[in-house]
């Protein structure tokens, strides 16, 4: 586990490249009332979080339960829901707008996945920071 990345992920480079391809200028992990986020966007008083599915425990397709060393990997994702949860909490008591974007949205299998979808991904999230609302997540496709 010591190779594993917790910033300057692909997914969070992806995004971030397509922002700053369409104007938009950030901070990269920058300190914020309520932690550091993966993108700060002052000018927009917004913060952007880049979740990977296994890491965040998402419902989706590119997530699954590890078959070994169970409840380790439930103690730690548990954790890391519970810890997403209170920065989300406090992000929002400071003030700030946030959107989350699931890995799932622009990655795995199904159609409309790879180049065209991490591009819809950041227009998306580029609308979003226009725009006027307080939160949004940009997710892909639930489990059945």
């Amino acid at each position: 586990m010591a190779g594993i990345r917790g910033r300057d992920t692909r997914p969070e480079r992806q995004i971030r490249s397509g922002l700053h391809r369409l104007g938009f200028r950030f901070r990269v992990h920058a300190a914020v009332p309520a932690g550091r986020p993966d993108v700060v966007l002052p000018k927009y008083r917004a913060v952007v979080f880049v979740h990977g599915c296994f890491w965040h425990g998402h419902d989706c397709d590119l997530f699954r339960w590890p078959g070994t060393r169970r409840a380790f990997w439930r103690q730690k994702i548990v954790a890391n829901r519970k810890r997403d949860l209170a920065v989300r909490n406090a992000v929002r008591a400071a003030g700030w707008r946030q959107i989350v974007i699931w890995e799932c949205a622009f990655k795995g299998k199904g159609k409309g996945k790879g180049t065209d979808a991490l591009a819809r991904t950041v227009e998306r999230t580029a609308a979003w920071l226009r725009g006027g609302r307080r939160f949004a997540e940009i997710r892909g496709r639930h489990r059945h």
